[in-house]
């Protein structure tokens, strides 16, 4: 008699944040593949070292947090926190090793093939070490305050990922005052990567760093004293916000309080020079309270994503993607009364292949409708300058009734955040800061009008944020429609939202933390005893993460009965795939490519009656369980087969830019072998914008 797995065993699970670790070296990839163009290469790397910063602001700084309080559990794969900060530790070595080992090695001489340099400082010619040197004291040095350090200068605070320099000094000062340490702080007003103009150019991109810069002429800044060594540095700090949001009667006033002391919060990393000497290493580890286990040693400039700036300053066509224009949907292009179209019939957008401009132009419209009564949105992260934010202004101050709901701990976005609700509110916009305890990440958009006498809704739902510089970069999905139904529910969420209100019933959405997980869960068990019965029974899921437990046990049991599952999870997934008796009808893949998949999108077969949603929500606990979260059916069956088409079948069949996970925890890239090659991205593009 066959024994019931246990499905619970820690060693089914993965690790979420090595599993989050691993993507970036997914996206290290990228840079590495010489099929990509070379200036987007460096924007992946650039992107890889970016995610690492935020990893260790957030992830490692709240590992750090609970083990130094002494409340660190381990998760479901039962890792102890003291292990798994061990675990990080040695694969976010080999990251940074990689990152600089590529720049060094490869990216830096095949920049230099196309005329595009990086000149370090023993490179400089004479001409330009002139320009440099004019430079240095005509627009640094008037801005640099150096600072000695002794007991009348103690060691500053070091602002959260700024570039600073360690300086080794010998002699006496005009006080007579020895020297010893001092520190130069890089100036945040000046541009870190210097261009040189052509009359001293040798290249048509000539660029030098403003680090090697202040390294060159350090010495200017302590006249009297030599200098016996200056080296770069970094630190990074934990940059999760605490707010007792029950204590305080002002949200807003709250978080800018606290933003104020976020760039001065507890170190977590430690970057410098590889040259740097121990004693001036330790001399920084006791000043941030650091051991050695924090420190990483870099190989080139401590603030590599720096260098994505001289992406737009390379006229170079060539070594980046090719441009593209994103479709404009049928309505907007006919220049149609959008509500007659949405009411004709429901509207997709999948973006960035088609454009988010309808998005504005339905706004737009709506500002300026007569019979538009009332406009309710979440916004979450919008941009700078966002049109809409522009038209639900316009919309207020025609005397519409308009209600935003801001999320003002969208992570990073929160001053941002909290400038947007300031304006909106100016405007006569009543603004609401979502539910306490719950950030609310849904995406929605209500608008009532009058027709003939009676009130209808108009309903846009998306998978990703109202950005319009994220559409053009990010693959989701938007629907906009007039389904009474829907238009009810939604009303429905928005009232709760802003009113405080009861659990609610909704006909066709389903809603976090309330229905989503259930439903999901409920889903998945019905394809179980689908299966059962013998009648077609799988599950297709798209998403960013997978690590909510409970959805992984009862996706092991789906497998052990029989289900077919197949998951594209572009970040971290903590499911074991293909493992013996448990999980091998389930296939894990993640899609990295020139746009960041973003769309959540949930198929089930039901029985030969397929349904198919779309979700702002990930299947992670915070997205299930700890967040206001929508997903939507996709009600039209052409547009839910676009939606099945789009978003999984061409992703499945991706053999270019698709990673295999295995049970060990490992990716694999897929290859075409004897098939034909195919990159659903690309398809997409050659199919939507062509």
């Amino acid at each position: 008699m066959t024994s019931t797995p246990n499905l619970k065993d820690p060693d089914l699970y993965l690790n979420r944040e090595l599993a989050q670790l691993e993507f970036n070296f997914r996206v290290l990839a990228q840079a590495q593949d010489p099929t990509v163009p070379l200036l987007e290469r460096l924007r992946f790397l650039c992107i890889s070292n970016s995610n690492l910063d935020e990893f260790f602001e957030v992830q490692v700084a709240i590992l750090r947090h609970h083990v130094a309080f002494g409340d660190a559990l381990p998760g479901p794969d039962g890792m102890l926190p003291s292990e798994l900060l061990t675990r990080i530790r040695h694969r976010a070595l080999e990251l940074v090793r990689t990152h600089y080992a590529f720049w060094n090695d490869t990216l830096l001489p095949e920049l230099e093939r196309e005329g595009i340099r990086f000149i370090s400082r023993g490179k400089w010619t004479l001409k330009q070490q002139r320009w440099l040197q004019g430079y240095f004291q005509n627009e640094v040095l008037p801005v640099l305050s150096p600072l000695g350090l002794d007991p009348a200068h103690p060691f500053p605070r070091i602002l959260n990922k700024s570039l600073n320099l360690i300086v080794s000094l010998r002699g006496t000062d005009a006080f007579g005052r020895e020297g010893h340490m001092a520190l130069v702080r890089a100036p945040r007003s000046l541009p870190r990567i210097i261009r040189l103009p052509q009359e001293v150019a040798d290249a048509p991109y000539d660029f030098v760093f403003l680090s090697s810069i202040l390294l060159q002429f350090v010495d200017e800044l302590f006249p009297g004293m030599r200098v016996n060594g200056a080296y770069q540095f970094r630190v990074t700090r934990n940059s999760e916000l605490f707010v007792d949001e029950e204590d305080v009667e002002n949200l807003a006033l709250a978080l800018r309080d606290e933003l104020r002391g976020r760039g001065f919060a507890k170190a977590v990393r430690l970057e410098i020079a590889e040259s740097c000497p121990k004693a001036v290493a330790e001399f920084l580890m006791r000043n941030f309270e650091l051991g050695e286990s924090e420190v990483y040693r870099c190989a080139g400039p401590v603030n590599v994503h720096r260098i994505t700036a001289i992406y737009d300053q390379v006229e170079r066509p060539d070594l980046k993607f090719p441009k593209f224009v994103p479709r404009l949907v049928a309505a907007v292009s006919a220049e149609r009364n959008l509500f007659e179209a949405i009411a004709e019939r429901d509207i997709l957008l999948h973006h960035p292949f088609e454009s988010f401009g309808a998005v504005v132009e339905l706004v737009k419209q709506a500002s300026l409708d007569a019979d538009v009564l009332a406009m309710k949105q979440t916004l979450y992260r919008t941009g700078p300058d966002s049109p809409l934010v522009n038209s639900l202004i316009d919309a207020a101050r025609a005397g519409k009734d308009v209600t935003v709901v801001i999320e003002l701990r969208a992570r990073f976005d929160e001053e941002a955040n909290i400038v947007l609700a300031n304006r909106l509110q100016e405007a006569g916009v009543q603004v609401v800061y979502g539910v306490v305890g719950y950030k609310t990440h849904a995406k929605m958009l209500l608008i009532v009008r009058r027709e003939q006498g009676v009130l209808r809704r108009y309903v846009h739902l998306s998978t990703g944020n109202y950005h319009q510089i994220t559409s053009r970069l990010y693959t989701d999905f938007g629907l906009m429609t007039a389904d009474p139904d829907i238009g009810s529910d939604t009303h429905k969420l928005f009232q709760q939202i802003s009113g405080l209100g009861p659990v609610i019933e909704l006909k066709r959405l389903l809603q976090s933390p309330f229905s989503l997980h259930k439903s999901i869960m409920h889903k998945i068990e019905r394809e179980i005893a689908n299966v059962g019965a013998g009648k077609p029974a799988r599950i297709l899921a798209k998403m960013n993460a997978l690590n909510e437990p409970s959805v992984v046990e009862l996706l092991y049991k789906a497998s052990c009965a029989g289900v077919s599952i197949d998951l594209i999870v572009r970040g971290a997934c903590t499911i074991r795939p293909g493992v013996p008796g448990i999980s091998d009808n389930i296939r894990v893949r993640s899609v990295v490519g020139r746009f960041l998949e973003h769309s959540r999108v949930y198929w089930f077969a039901n029985g030969g009656e397929p349904e198919i949603f779309c979700s702002s929500a990930d299947w992670m606990e915070r997205n299930l369980l700890r967040r206001i979260e929508v997903c939507f059916p996709i009600l039209d069956a052409e547009l839910a087969q676009r939606v099945y088409d789009e978003a999984l079948d061409t992703y499945l069949a991706d053999n270019v830019q698709a990673w295999i996970l295995h049970a060990d925890g490992h990716y694999e890239r897929a290859s075409p072998g004897e098939d034909p090659p195919h990159s659903a991205q690309q398809a997409l593009l050659a199919k939507l914008c062509p």
